[in-house]
């Protein structure tokens, strides 16, 4: 049905769908709680992107930050908005949380907005086990974001 696949961020429906992506941070949290890393960010060698592939066109992106060896972070998941409600967040999700187990993590992490535009979102991650939790890996605690955690082992 989709074919997810790694992504070297040079395509310009990835570049597009992460700057959507950044860009519905920005206009739903204060420029200084947004979190959601930049083309640069996912560049960095510790972060592995994929996208989500529906025939020609990029309908997802997700990606994951490798923390230490047992703990990993969900980063830049994006639905395209003309997939949305097709499960493409889900295969991405779920691919996510196979790729943070074949590596051994024990924990996957991520950091989100609150407030209604993320409800989606969190229902999707609750969906799969993940549950509220404390602050990590630097980042620091606001009335804008939440963070979420998913014991692997």
């Amino acid at each position: 049905m989709f074919d997810i696949r790694p992504d070297d961020l040079t395509d310009p429906q990835t570049r597009a769908l992460l700057a959507l992506h950044l860009a519905g941070m920005q206009a739903n949290s204060p420029a200084d709680a947004v979190f959601a890393l930049d083309l640069s960010g996912l560049q960095s060698s510790d972060v592995e992107v994929w996208t989500l592939w529906d025939g020609a066109q990029v309908a997802g992106v997700g990606a994951l930050r490798t923390i230490d060896t047992g703990h990993g972070e969900i980063k830049s998941m994006r639905t395209h908005p003309d997939h949305l409600r097709k499960g493409v967040g889900r295969a991405m999700l779920l691919h996510i949380i196979g790729e943070a187990r074949r590596r051994g993590m024990e924990r996957l992490s991520l950091e989100t907005g609150s407030g209604a535009a993320f409800e989606p979102a969190l229902a999707l991650y609750r969906g799969q086990g993940f549950v509220d939790g404390e602050v990590f890996g630097g980042y620091e605690k606001s009335a804008f974001n939440q963070f979420l955690h998913l014991q692997l082992k």
